[in-house]
């Protein structure tokens, strides 16, 4: 059996004649069906079993789409609010989950923190794949640093504990509230996972920071939440997992460089993110499924990297897992 799971960014999907954040920004009738055509062409070509979704205003036509494209099993946990003054503009975000296989239910992020809410509420789903095996699925989308805050960017030689000081510095001095917010989202998500590994976890999202940052280590690593010294991780980000094999390799290829799925002022960051628990790790003997492929569909941003507002201006990650 394979099971083939996808994070898609849908880029402020609005159904006309509603407006996101201001009035004048709403797609006319013809624009909307561009850019929903698009979407529907993209998520055949995934090919995905379970997609998880992020920037949903206009939940129902959503719904619409996926039925109409095999999904029987849909869910929301929020809705978009609208402003006071004017009820056919969005000012907040919602997630959504499409499934083929029956969600069998839909449960609460719990939080032991709570001098916080989650900028965009977490869907938690229990999934039925077979008779005698469930997974759970969460869906999130991180606090972003819309402001453009001064935060740290890390590369794969810095320690945690270098980052733990620097975190320290940055919250002591308030250089980042989005920062704060998004490691306080990021813990939570860590204690209720920690707290549900008796099935098999898969988590998709806009993590909304960059690869080897503090919010993945907060949100997967032991090691964050103690004084231990040595990591220990509960999620596996899917990416370092998976084996690409180099067919024709160049003498002066020294390693494949992991592929953005975000710009900003035309340099790539990894903002998307599929993370799985011990069960879909093959390095553990008693692994349920390996994943046998990562894919980041990103075609429409080498043509355009800030993207379209009629496509998305995220790549789109699909994650495989082959069971045992």
């Amino acid at each position: 059996m394979k099971l083939r799971l996808a994070t898609f960014n849908l880029f402020q999907f609005v159904e006309p004649p509603y407006s996101w954040y201001i009035r004048k920004d709403r797609f006319t009738p013809s624009k909307w069906e561009e850019k929903t055509t698009w979407i529907k062409k993209q998520i055949i070509r995934m090919n995905c079993d379970i997609i998880a979704f992020q920037e949903v205003f206009s939940q129902e036509a959503l719904k619409n789409l996926c039925k109409e494209l095999g999904f029987e099993y849909f869910v929301c946990v929020d809705k978009a609010k609208t402003r006071d003054e004017n009820s056919k503009t969005f000012i907040s975000t919602t997630l959504a989950l499409a499934s083929k296989y029956p969600i069998k239910k839909v449960q609460e992020v719990k939080q032991k923190d709570k001098s916080f809410t989650f900028s965009r509420k977490v869907i938690k789903a229990q999934i039925e794949l077979t008779s005698s095996q469930d997974i759970l699925v969460y869906v999130a989308h991180l606090k972003s640093n819309r402001d453009n805050e001064f935060e740290y960017i890390y590369t794969k030689d810095e320690s945690l504990e270098y980052k733990k000081e620097q975190r320290d510095k940055s919250l002591k001095e308030g250089f980042s509230t989005s920062f704060a917010l998004r490691l306080k989202e990021a813990s939570a998500l860590y204690e209720d996972v920690k707290d549900s590994l008796d099935l098999p976890v898969v988590l998709m999202c806009d993590l909304n920071d960059k690869e080897y940052s503090l919010s993945i280590d907060a949100l997967s690593n032991k090691a964050y939440h103690s004084k231990r010294k040595n990591s220990a991780y509960i999620l596996y980000d899917a990416y370092y997992h998976f084996e690409v094999k180099i067919t024709n390799p160049h003498p002066e290829e020294k390693e494949i460089k992991r592929p953005s799925t975000s710009y900003y002022q035309s340099k790539g960051n990894v903002l998307d993110y599929i993370f799985v628990s011990k069960h879909f790790n093959a390095n553990n003997k008693n692994y349920l499924a390996k994943i046998s492929s990562y894919e980041v569909h990103d075609a429409h941003l080498q043509s355009n990297q800030n993207g379209s507002i009629l496509k998305s201006d995220h790549a789109q990650v699909v994650c495989e897992l082959e069971f045992r």
